[in-house]
């Protein structure tokens, strides 16, 4: 299973704009290269077109070409633009970054336990005859996350690793101590210096 999230960190409105711009191209990349692309998890940012993060899973019979796809989004990234909330400011990089991870399913199945259930709320006859609705717990841990947004078992069982794996990546992160987190910040300031992809203008052109 690969994995990409989208990060606007804790920059402004102007870097989840840029996080959405990315995510719109992506979709397109993958239309391209007949990639599916899924959204497992999306946190909005404060205007309706803005993310402050989006996470990603990537399918297709090409695994070579979805790996490569994702670890071209991978690092610092820069969108050079005039704002397009406040036009009067003079600032015009923002910043966002992008991360893959490469999930072995098999491995993680062995530390996870499924529980499927009844699903809830709206979807007609189709959710209240079946248990779609997919809870996926770390054994470890204890962490838990449900999902039962598609229609399937199967669907919702893959949505569910997805989101549990970056969940405990996300814990992982919180339980650095205080010198792992400031050797990480120092590492990512110092890589806003040198992004990986440039894009440019408000139609996130890519600069070669």
């Amino acid at each position: 299973m690969i994995l990409l999230q989208l990060s606007a960190g804790k920059g402004p409105v102007e870097c989840s704009k840029a996080v959405a711009l990315a995510l719109r191209t992506i979709e397109q990349n993958c239309r391209e290269q007949s990639i599916k692309v899924e959204v497992v998890e999306m946190v909005q940012g404060q205007d309706r077109h803005c993310f402050k993060s989006v996470l990603l899973q990537f399918e297709g019979a090409d695994t070579s070409a979805i790996k490569q796809l994702a670890e071209s989004w991978q690092g610092v990234m820069l969108w050079v633009c005039q704002s397009l909330y406040r036009p009067k400011l003079k600032r015009k990089n923002w910043f966002f970054s992008g991360e893959m991870y490469e999930v072995n399913d098999a491995q993680l199945d062995k530390e996870v336990t499924f529980l499927t259930c009844r699903a809830s709320g709206a979807g007609g006859q189709h959710v209240n005859t079946t248990d779609s609705a997919v809870r996926a717990t770390h054994t470890a841990t204890g962490m838990s996350v449900r999902v039962e947004s598609e229609r399937s078992q199967h669907a919702n069982k893959r949505l569910a690793r997805a989101l549990l794996f970056q969940k405990l990546e996300t814990v992982k992160l919180e339980q650095m101590t205080q010198q792992e987190k400031a050797r990480w910040q120092q590492h990512q300031e110092l890589e806003r210096g040198n992004p990986v992809r440039t894009f440019t203008g408000e139609k996130f052109a890519l600069i070669d």
